[in-house]
Parts: structure tokens; sequence; C-alpha cells
């Protein structure tokens, strides 16, 4: 093994048959510390971010918090009985992309996915920045290393990410369900000292900068609408649970509303009650921590612990991007190497571009929450509305059994999120919101650009239109002079024309096609058989997802049954009209030359079809 596998074998592990892709789901458990750990962690500044808003009107509105926290957890119950709607109509996962296509129609699903994505990336921006002020809050010392942190963070969750699905969450679960007990354990002692009579301070003399007014109470209730951001993941991720699976997730979904509820309500009360003001440099938890248990190993533990959940909330993330990025790949709207399976049975390459995405967030905002916080949400919401409206006109169009109750239930749900929605948009707009409106539409535009290059490509390649052709099976010769492999991804034109060139130059022809367990063999017989029935096809399975060393095995004893003559590998391989039309497709034709010459392959020839 050379010194790149070595490397990589070490940091991921082993590479994972597809045969174990069903051992790779997650139990309740481990589900919610995987896809719930967006929401839970919002209790770490969802809170703050009411109060930042509050603070502007002077010591007297800070009260506010609790009415607007109240009214929160109601739309987040709304939005809770909603999903889980959804996840019964879908029990093998319905996302808002998936939704919103089926039932609003191709835009609307569209703009579901492309909000659901820049969301995502948004969450990992957010969450390893709020996590970093964490730290930076128990150890000021850091604050200077704020962006390197938050990108030494964003490479450690890449990494247990790449290394699968089943491993990630056993990483997880510890630290998510710690931070979920200590949060109630300060609940506990705020309750009790409260209800023993200690001592409580009371709130600085605040400067009014603005009166109270309803849109005031509107920004204060949108800033806090981050808590519900990771809600909508169990539902995109109902595949990654174990049998039942939307058992399981709605189950799971359910107990995610019950604990975020109690300790979203639970911070926000004793927020008010032992009037904590947000501060500059140190986080609403740590202080409420620092009066409740003091400086002692406790509150240490509590900053750590919110650290690491915060970081653990960019996971939601990390385990729902790359599935969605999945789905818009396979339908067309996303470059198709998003499509692939990794060596651990996870899409590797939408992880990759989910840390690089929020890498440059980090470098551009320099890693400070309160800079990125008015982007967000504008994303999720949107998801949620053309989700539910989806939904609605699902039940509406199938009428099922039930479907009334189910329809008001989305409905609902549809209704307390647009007008979210719109509260978010007309109160954070001007504060950085209309970043992501206008990033939307571009999004969507890429998407629709990204699918006419892949419709082009097809229709360039395709063989409907070319009559059969009736070869002669090509008798074997006496003795073989010049034998060659064609390499088979997909039978087009292109292939047909590596065969036709093959025909001319050798005297014994194989060609070799690697099933990735997606071939519809039956199929690619069928077409064979019509085109190139004078050429033997080898299908090789490749439990392991991988095209070039089972070719470049076959290549390899092949050229040992002909040892005496030169063998030529024939690789078909189309040309893009522009370089970067290029990117949307794998690079499989040079990854394969390169591991041919290093297996001391001598003659390689690629045929090349201009489209």
């Amino acid at each position: 093994m050379s010194f790149y596998p070595q490397i990589k074998q070490f940091l991921l592990g082993k590479t994972l048959p597809t045969s174990a892709h069903a051992e790779e789901r997650l139990s309740n458990a481990a589900a919610l510390a995987v896809l719930s750990s967006d929401a839970l962690s919002s209790v770490a500044y969802a809170t703050e971010e009411i109060l930042l808003i509050l603070v502007t009107a002077g010591s007297s509105a800070l009260g506010l918090s609790v009415p607007i926290a109240v009214a929160i957890i109601l739309l987040l119950g709304i939005v809770i009985l909603s999903y889980r709607q959804t996840i019964r109509a879908y029990p093998k996962g319905g996302g808002s992309y998936i939704v919103a296509r089926e039932n609003l129609g191709l835009y609307p699903g569209l703009v579901a996915g492309g909000s659901l994505m820049i969301d995502y990336i948004l969450t990992v921006t957010v969450s390893v920045s709020a996590g970093t002020a964490a730290l930076t809050s128990l150890v000021p010392a850091l604050l200077p290393y704020t962006v390197s942190l938050c990108l030494i963070f964003i490479f450690l969750l890449t990494l247990a990410n790449l290394r699968g699905v089943k491993e990630s969450g056993n990483i997880f679960m510890a630290p998510t369900y710690a931070f979920i007990a200590s949060i109630f354990v300060l609940i506990g002692l705020g309750l009790f000292k409260q209800a023993t009579g200690q001592p409580v301070t009371e709130y600085p003399t605040l400067p009014v900068q603005e009166g109270v007014s309803l849109f005031f109470i509107l920004r204060a209730f949108a800033a806090g609408c981050t808590a519900l951001t990771g809600v909508e993941a169990i539902s995109d991720g109902v595949l990654a649970f174990k049998e039942p699976e939307w058992k399981n997730a709605r189950l799971t979904l359910l107990f995610l509303g019950i604990i975020l509820g109690l300790m979203f309500v639970g911070i926000t009360y004793l927020s008010n009650v032992y009037h904590v003001v947000p501060r500059e440099g140190e986080t609403l938890v740590s202080q409420l921590g620092k009066l409740l248990v003091g400086n002692g190993p406790f509150y240490g533990f509590i900053q750590i612990v919110t650290l690491l959940i915060l970081l653990l909330a960019a996971n939601t993330s990390y385990a729902d991007f790359p599935r969605l990025s999945y789905f818009l790949a396979k339908d067309g709207f996303l470059p198709r190497q998003l499509a692939l399976l990794g060596d651990r049975l996870v899409y590797s390459n939408g992880i990759i571009l989910l840390s690089l995405c929020a890498a440059v967030l980090v470098i551009v905002f320099k890693g400070q929450v309160n800079a990125i916080i008015p982007l967000y949400a504008v994303g999720v919401f949107t998801s949620f509305t053309l989700s539910q409206a989806g939904m609605v006109r699902r039940w509406f169009r199938l009428k099922e059994r039930g479907w009334q109750a189910s329809a008001l239930m989305n409905g609902l749900g549809a209704i307390a999120t647009l007008i979210v929605l719109g509260v978010i948009v007309s109160t954070k707009f001007l504060l950085g919101a209309w970043l992501v409106v206008v990033a939307i539409p571009l999004v969507v535009w890429l998407f629709l650009a990204i699918h006419r290059h892949y419709e082009y490509v097809a229709q360039r390649l395709s063989i409907q239109g070319l009559p059969p052709r009736s070869y002669v099976p090509r008798p074997k010769p006496a003795v073989v002079t010049h034998p060659a492999v064609v390499v088979v991804g997909q039978l087009n034109r292109g292939t047909v024309e590596a065969l036709d060139y093959a025909r001319t130059i050798a005297d014994e022809i194989v060609a070799v096609h690697v099933d990735l367990n997606s071939t519809d063999r039956e199929k690619l017989q069928e077409k064979w058989r019509n085109l190139e029935s004078d050429i033997p096809l080898e299908i090789i399975d490749s439990p392991y997802r991988s095209v070039i060393e089972p070719i470049v095995d076959f290549v390899a004893q092949f050229e040992d049954r002909h040892q005496d003559v030169f063998t030529t590998v024939i690789i078909p391989a189309f040309v893009t009209r522009n370089w970067w039309d290029s990117l949307l497709h794998n690079q499989t034709t040079l990854f394969l030359k390169t591991a041919l010459r290093a297996k001391q392959s001598r003659v390689i020839t690629t045929v090349r079809y201009y489209l």
C-alpha cells in the first residue's frame, strides 16, 4: 500500500463494503445526538439573541423575554407535530426538497433545496463560531485565535464524519447527553435557589435606545426563532435510523421537541429571574453558570460541554447536507460526484464541500456569531414553509385515511412558518438577511444551469436512433498479435466509437464494465446484444464501490495471459464544450490512466468524443 492510502486508512478506517450499509444505522439515542444537536444546542445562544434586541429598550423591556420564549415554544410544537405528519407520509425520508418538488413542482422544490443547503452551511458556521465563543469565554487568552480555532474545529468535524455515520454517532453521544444533563442541573439549581429565597441580582441601569413597539417585539421573536433551526433534520434523515425507520424517527422527533422546549424556556426564565444581561466576550450560559455554581469545576464542565454541543450542532448539517446533495445530484441539479458513496459509506464529497463553504464564511465573518446570526434562519423557514405547504397539497390530492386532520396540522404549520419567515426577512433584511434572499435565487439558477448541461450531454451521447448492428462474431485467431481491453462506463456514442476503433487495431477484444451495485445488468446486456454482439462484455462486481482497482486488476490478469504482445487499453472519454463543464464530471479517465501507468501498462489509448 502506498503512502496516501496508508494515511487515509489511518485517519478514516478501512473501506466498508456496500453490503455493510444496513449496519451503519443509528439507534434512537445516537440519532438524537447526530441529527438533533443543532436544535438542542440553540439554547446556548437563542435566549441571548432575544436579549440582545430587548436590551436596547432598557431594563424594563428584558422581562418580555419569557412571553417571547413561550410563543417560540408554541411554534416549535406546531413544527414538531407537522414534521411528524411528514415522516408518516414519507417513511423513506421526506426532506423539504423531495416534498416540495413532488407536490408543488420543480421550482418550489429547488427553492426548498437551495434554502436548506444555504442554511446547513450557515449552521456549521454559526455553531462552530458559537462553540469557539464558549471556549474563549472560559479561556479569554484564546480570543485572538478565534478564526484559527474555528478552522481547526471544522477540520476535526470533517474527519469524524468521514469515518462514517455509526462511528460519528458513537463519538457524539456522550457530549450531547452531558450537555442536556448539565443544562437541566443548572435549571434545577436556579429554581431551587429562587424557591429558597436566595438574593437575586438587580438589572444594571441600561440606556433606552429605542421604544417598545410591535415591530420591536417581532424583531426579538425573530432573533429567538434560531431555536428552531435543525428541527427538520430528523425528517430529512429518516433512512439513518434503524428499522422501523419512520416510527423511530417520529419518536426521536417528539423527544427532541420536549427536551428542547424545557431547556429553552428554563434558560430564558432563569435569565429573567437572575437579571442576566448579554455581555461582550462572555456567553449568557457562562454568566448563569457563574451566578449559580461559582467558578468551580461544575462551571468549567458546563462550558466544556457547551463548547462540544455547539460544535456538534454543526454535525446536524454534516448528517443532512451530503444527503440533500445526493438527492439533488441524482436528479441532475448538482455535480454527479456528490451522489457517490465514499469509503466509509457516507457521501464524502458532500462532507468536504460543506466544510470548504463553512470555512470560507468563518474567514469572511471572522468567526463572530452576532455577524452571522442575521443571515441565519431565513433558509430554514423558507424550507419549513414549502415543505408544510407541499404536505397540505399532498393530503388534498391523495385523501388518505385521516387526511383532514393531517392537512389541518400541516396547514397550521405552513401558515405559522410563513408568518415567521416574513417577520425574519423584514426585521433582519438590512442587517444581512438580504444576502440570503439574494443567494437563494442564484443557487436555484445554478441548479438549473447544471441540469441543462447534463441534459445536453445525455442528448449528445444517447444511442437512441442508432440502428441495430449485425456484426459477425469475431473468430478467435490462432495467434493473438494485438489484444485490446475497452473500458465501458455506459453504453453511449463515445463508447461505440471506442469499440469501432478497437476493431480496426485489435484481433482480440474484450470490453469490461464495473458494477457499483447500480447497474441494470439485464438492460445493459440487451443494449449490448443489439449494438456490440461480436465483442464479449465482462461485468465485474465492485463491493467497495471502486471503479479503478477492479479495472486495473482485470487489465493485469489480461496482460498476464498475453505476455509476448502489446495489450492496448482503450478508454472512451467525452470532451466538454468548456473547460469548466468538466468539473461536473468524474475524472475517472485521468485517475484510471494514472493507476494503469503505476502498474506499468504500456499502451493506453484515449478515444475522445467531442460534445
